[in-house]
């Protein structure tokens, strides 16, 4: 990883950005987009150029996620489904390892989950992210004039979702379905709208609101409540 002075960061070139962009992902790391032709020397300027916007983002970002949702996997704990808290509940027996049923979150206590519940949540926003995903998907992409591959929900780690440019397919991280639904489509509008503009710049932004006039609200949501949104 890159570092210039006191600010380490992830450079990614690509032969499709026509701007640089510089922003702080989840985890409170550093990336660096810039158009192939950049020079080390222009990518250290740019840095300079943004220093006090990373500090001022970075201190933003240690700020919320300073209230980060520590969850313990006991009776009565509330957990996340579109952007509602369910409280969870161990029973004897049911037939798949975690339900959601009658408001509740109900978590099969067997070795192999009072073991590893991880395993099983993560299992459940998987498997509902592969079904409710591609149907807002299916919705936006034809408002945006667009075409992706294929969908996948996967562990991301510090992005919400990424679309590829080589491939044509959107991944998203199965967090996602810890949000509302408005904030959902947010993520799926934003990652489609780089299927047009590879960037973050004034371009890209104003595909964004073509769509979700109120982007701004959604995008706002997510930064001051996204470090809950975990396990």
């Amino acid at each position: 990883m890159p570092t210039y002075k006191d600010i380490d960061y992830a450079l990614t070139r690509s032969d499709r950005s026509k701007t640089a962009s510089i922003y702080v992902e989840r985890d409170g790391s550093i990336s660096v987009r810039v158009p192939d032709h950049f020079t080390d020397e222009e990518i250290e300027a740019l840095i300079e150029q943004k220093r006090y916007w990373i500090y001022k983002h970075l201190a933003e970002w240690r700020e919320l996620n300073a209230a980060q949702v520590e969850r313990e996997y006991v009776n009565g704990e509330g957990f996340l489904y579109l952007g509602r808290s369910y409280r969870l509940q161990w029973v004897d027996e049911q037939r798949l390892p975690l339900m959601l049923k009658g408001g509740y979150f109900l978590l099969r206590r067997d070795p192999k989950t009072q073991a590893d519940p991880d395993t099983a949540f993560k299992a459940f926003y998987r498997e509902k992210g592969g079904e409710k995903i591609p149907q807002r998907v299916a919705m936006y992409a034809p408002q945006l004039g667009v075409q992706v591959n294929d969908i996948r929900v996967m562990d991301l780690k510090h992005r919400w979702a990424s679309y590829s440019t080589k491939t044509g397919n959107i991944n998203f991280h199965w967090r996602c379905m810890m949000a509302p639904l408005t904030v959902l489509d947010y993520i799926v509008v934003h990652e489609l709208a780089h299927v047009l503009v590879p960037d973050h710049s004034p371009a890209f932004w104003s595909e964004v609101d073509k769509i979700l006039p109120d982007y701004r609200e959604r995008q706002r949501w997510l930064r001051e409540h996204g470090a809950g949104m975990d396990l």
